[in-house]
This record gives structure tokens, C-alpha cells and sequence, in this order.
């Protein structure tokens, strides 16, 4: 199974990478945005909370993807949430 940077070169989709490995706060950080979750990577698309890798690709799997990231940049677009995501 591809990981999340390979499913994002696919998709044409732009990502930030934020490496938490050796930085406390980064990693903390991620965790409160993630809702406590502290597996990797925890993707955010535009602000919004996905889940990991697997949760991704469910939603590619059953074809809700490309309306979930159009409903997402719709709303962005609104400036409701911020601009950022990470496989």
C-alpha cells in the first residue's frame, strides 16, 4: 500500500510536511490538532482533520475524496479554515 506522500503526488494534491520526530512542541502540537491521536502521519486538508493514511484513502476507496476537497476549498475559499494540510 502506497503511504500518504505517494497518494498525494497521484492525486496532484500540494502537501506540507511537518516532521514531529524530534521536536516536543511540533509534536504536541500535532497531537491537540489530531485529537489526541499520535500515530503517523495525521493528514489535515485545508484546516480539517482527515485521520491517517487509511482514513484517506477510504474516502478515495468510495469515491468521496474529490467532493470532500471541493466542499473543502468551497469553505476555505469562504475563509472558514485555514489553508493547511500534511500527508
Amino acid at each position: 500500500m502506497p503511504g500518504g506522500k505517494e497518494f498525494a503526488a497521484r492525486q496532484g494534491l500540494d502537501y506540507e510536511e511537518i516532521d514531529v520526530g524530534f521536536d516536543p512542541d511540533k509534536r504536541a502540537d500535532m497531537v491537540q490538532r489530531a485529537g489526541g491521536l499520535r500515530t503517523v502521519p495525521q493528514i489535515f486538508i485545508h484546516g480539517r482533520h482527515v485521520g491517517g493514511y487509511d482514513e484517506l484513502a477510504a474516502l478515495e476507496r468510495e469515491g468521496k475524496l474529490n467532493d470532500w476537497l471541493a466542499n473543502m476549498l468551497e469553505t476555505s475559499a469562504l475563509g472558514e479554515l485555514a489553508d493547511a494540510s500534511e500527508p
